[in-house]
Parts: C-alpha cells; structure tokens; sequence
C-alpha cells in the first residue's frame, strides 16, 4: 500500500475493513507505520519507502499534540447521513472541498473538485477564515448550473463554521467528515497534490488572481483521464449536464 502512495492514515483505516480472516482481530494505527518505516536501518528498502511518503521526509518531526475540532462546527451534518448517490456516484453535482494554504497560513485557495467528472474549481480566498470561505466557495459553486450543485463533503476545518450560509447562499447540501479521516475525501486529497505542482507549499497565495487560478483549474480539467477512458473532466462534466439540459456552455 505504501508502494501505491497510500498514506499510513490511509492504510491504517483500509486495513480495519478489509475482510483478511487471519488478521480480523489486528489493528495497527498510522504511527505504528511511521515508527516501523523510520526504524529500518539505512539502506535501500528505507530510502524506498520513506521515498513513498507524501512528505519524503529523512527524519521525522515529533508529532505534536492535535485539537480535536469535533463539534466546534454548529449543526453539522456527517457523512454517514450523506445520500447513497454520492457514494456510487451516479450524478452529478456532488463535490468534495478544502483549503489548500500558503506561506505562514496567512493565503489558501479553495478546492472542488466533482465526484462524477473529477471537474476541478480553484477559489481565490482572501484569508482562510470562515468569512471568506462563505464568500469564496459561494462564488465558486454558483458559477455551475444548477444540475451541478447538489452536495460538498468538507473536513471539519474551522473556515466551515458558516456552512449554513454557503448552503443558503448555493443550495448545495454539505456534510462533514469523521475527524482525521481524510480517505473519506480521496478525491480532493488526491486533487491537491496535484494543484501542489501549480502553488507549492511555502508561497504567497494571495498573489495569484481568480483569473489565474482559473487558467491553472483549466489545464487541469483538460487532462485526460484513464477511468474515462481518456476523456477529459470538462468533456465528462459537459457530458453530464447535456443530459439535464444544461447548456455546456455553462461551465468553461
């Protein structure tokens, strides 16, 4: 797993499901992991699987402390509450959604990304507070038609305090993740690395336009994509809203 670029979360919280009779009765959590790789001795199969780390760190840090944010965001609904269609993906319009920060955490960018079409939106933020998240993901999800906006699953990050507001101001239902499950949003998750080659860590977000973001978003959008069989997400995205009557033309 770590081979395939699964984090050690990711692992620990695959491994808890999957059905292995001999080992139904094991747990091993995500530090285990991390104990176990940082412990080989210096050599090739260390330097491998450090390699596979989303990091690729040498050393590891000491873990600090973490707050636990759950329930510091008012009425809010969990994913197990969330439809069956946007677990199998059936329609479109379900969308994923985070912050991706820069320098000293001082910039961030929003993140959607599409379940169905893997149809990717950048939204300029001024700050990552929960003020500008109401006003950045509310511009973002409303420049898709309407078929395109159905449901946002968010982890429980503090900018999404006033969820209420960018439900109000969309109509997009949103649920919340587990605390420090990040797979329950492996689409984004996987979105981000990728917009990391755009706007590496370290750098000042607030440099870049709406209009820049968009160009990065576009390109993004216009790579194919092997699931569909080499379609792109703005050809899948368009697509889908033609069989809602949606004009393709509404999405760019």
């Amino acid at each position: 797993m770590l081979r395939r670029r699964l984090s050690p979360e990711q692992i620990s919280g695959k491994l808890k499901h999957m059905n292995i009779p001999d080992l139904r009765d094991a747990y091993v959590c995500r530090e285990t992991i991390y104990s176990a790789i940082y412990a080989l001795p210096v050599g090739e199969l260390r330097k491998e699987l450090i390699y596979c780390l989303r990091q690729g760190k040498p050393t590891r840090k000491p873990r600090r402390g973490q707050v636990d944010r759950c329930n510091q965001i008012p009425d809010m609904v969990s994913i197990h509450l969330r439809p069956p269609e946007v677990e199998k993906r059936e329609f479109p319009g379900h969308w994923e959604g985070d912050l991706i920060k820069g320098k000293s955490n001082a910039s961030a960018v929003g993140t959607l990304v599409e379940l169905k079409s893997g149809y990717l939106i950048l939204a300029k933020m001024n700050d990552a507070t929960a003020t500008s998240a109401v006003e950045g993901f509310s511009a973002a999800l409303n420049r898709m038609p309407l078929a395109a906006r159905k449901s946002m699953t968010y982890d429980q990050g503090r900018e999404m305090t006033q969820h209420a507001k960018v439900t109000q101001n969309t109509g997009v239902a949103i649920y919340f993740c587990d605390p420090h499950s990040p797979w329950q949003r492996g689409a984004n998750e996987n979105i981000n690395g990728l917009i990391r080659q755009y706007l590496p860590k370290g750098t000042d977000l607030s440099v870049y336009s709406q209009q820049e973001l968009d160009e990065i978003a576009l390109e993004l959008n216009m790579r194919p994509r092997k699931r569909f069989d080499f379609k792109c997400p703005i050809e899948v995205m368009s697509e889908q809203l033609a069989k809602y009557h949606e004009a393709p033309s509404s999405i760019h």
